[in-house]
């Protein structure tokens, strides 16, 4: 990865706030992890006495961007990673695993929490033949992240987008379309969409989002499954469609998983 930290001009880390709990450390503790504050843990709890499923569906969740990532790389060809709302890293993040198939991989990773900014220049290292590099910037501006991530990234050959559980922060479905569709157009045919967002499929789980929206946090919106498919309107969908993650080409990695969570997703190809 460029080592961002050793550049000078470059602007200093925003304050850290850690008096309301954060999406991605509180993800980040349910995955076991240890870059969380009390206050991200004590909301992680509070939502799991309300839905003790959460923990299964974030593993659900991790292990479907692990197989989508490595299909697209072994069975697709795919040397090119856009990975918006990354969060914090964790074990086989998304360069990892493609440079595990193909060392020559380019992954450009965008997020604008600067504990993930923080743990993204330490961390997100990349293989001599291949580049690992992040985007300080927010998902509601697609013109800057493509700007951006073509300084790293070849937009005349096919990249892979990846909007992994982040597309819910936008309260408005409409909205969030219209950036799926700004993001997908900048992108040339061959290219993959890879998506997934939790569903309001259980009333538990909605009562504990709810619970979790009222504490400060920046609010996430459970959307239908036909909501989340609608993502992918003109792009082909590779089977077995917009799916429970655990029902996403299941492996060995999957086992013990039930055959439904309450995130869904899919990948979609750009003819």
């Amino acid at each position: 990865m460029t080592d961002q930290a050793e550049n000078p001009e470059q602007e200093p880390f925003p304050k850290i706030d850690t008096s309301v709990p954060h999406s991605a450390r509180i993800w980040n503790y349910w995955l076991g992890g240890k870059d969380n504050y009390e206050v991200d843990r004590v909301a992680g709890d509070a939502f799991r006495e309300i839905f003790p499923g959460i923990e299964t569906g974030a593993r659900a969740a991790r292990y479907f961007l692990a197989r989508a990532v490595r299909h697209l790389a072994a069975e697709e060809g795919i040397r090119q990673f856009l990975d918006i709302g990354t969060g914090l890293p964790n074990v086989d993040n998304t360069h990892q695993i493609a440079q595990r198939v193909a060392p020559e991989s380019r992954i450009v990773y965008v997020d604008n929490d600067p504990l993930v900014l923080a743990h993204a220049r330490a961390l997100l290292t990349s293989t001599a033949e291949g580049v690992t590099n992040y985007v300080d910037a927010d998902l509601r501006e697609p013109g800057t992240i493509v700007r951006e991530a073509g300084k790293t990234l070849d937009f005349d050959r096919p990249v892979a987008l990846m909007l992994m559980g982040i597309l819910g922060h936008i309260e408005d479905h409409d909205e969030a379309r219209s950036i799926v569709r700004q993001l997908v157009a900048a992108l040339p045919p061959g290219s993959y969409l890879v998506q997934y967002d939790s569903t309001d499929t259980d009333e538990d789980y909605v009562r504990a989002i709810q619970q979790y929206n009222d504490g400060g946090s920046i609010p996430y919106i459970l959307r239908s499954p036909e909501q989340i498919a609608r993502y992918f309107d003109g792009l082909e969908l590779l089977e077995p469609g917009v799916a429970s993650c655990s029902r996403w080409r299941p492996d060995a990695a999957a086992l013990g998983l039930p055959a439904e969570v309450h995130q869904y997703g899919g990948v979609a190809r750009k003819n």
